[in-house]
């Protein structure tokens, strides 16, 4: 006599969860919401460089810190980005000879910052926007 007694209201309940979970779909193991948006694929990286490897005419040995934007935005694709990959891929769209195509965002600074130096004639210069503080996929 191998007989399990099941109490009251755990059979019902049993058969609710066994059907809630024939209807959910799977969720993988982390949860999408608790990711950035981006992935951590677009982010913002730190280079030291000297004014003068800039390349905006400016006579410093200052060494300032740079932040540029970098990673593939390839999560962030919408459809515009799928279809236009398509028909770059089957040849309906041709590249122009002025440039290429972009079917992807890009990553791509959404706020900047300032740096600020002295130069050899001991003035303080600032150059506004020229490092990335925040990066973002665009497009």
């Amino acid at each position: 006599d191998n007989v399990t007694a099941v109490g009251p209201g755990e059979g019902e309940l049993a058969k609710d969860l066994l059907l809630r979970a024939e209807r959910s779909p799977l969720r993988p193991t982390k949860d999408k919401r608790s990711r950035p948006r981006d992935g951590p694929n677009c982010t913002v990286r730190r280079l030291m460089v000297k004014v003068r490897d800039l390349g905006l005419g400016f006579d410093s040995d200052e060494i300032v810190p740079f932040k540029y934007c970098t990673g593939s935005c390839h999560r962030s694709r919408s459809n515009y980005d799928l279809t236009l990959a398509t028909l770059l891929r089957g040849k309906a769209i041709k590249p122009g000879p002025l440039g290429h195509v972009a079917s992807h965002p890009c990553c791509r600074p959404t706020r900047y910052e300032a740096v600020s130096f002295m130069n050899v004639h001991n003035t303080w210069q600032t150059v506004e926007k020229l490092s990335a503080a925040e990066c973002r996929c665009i497009g």
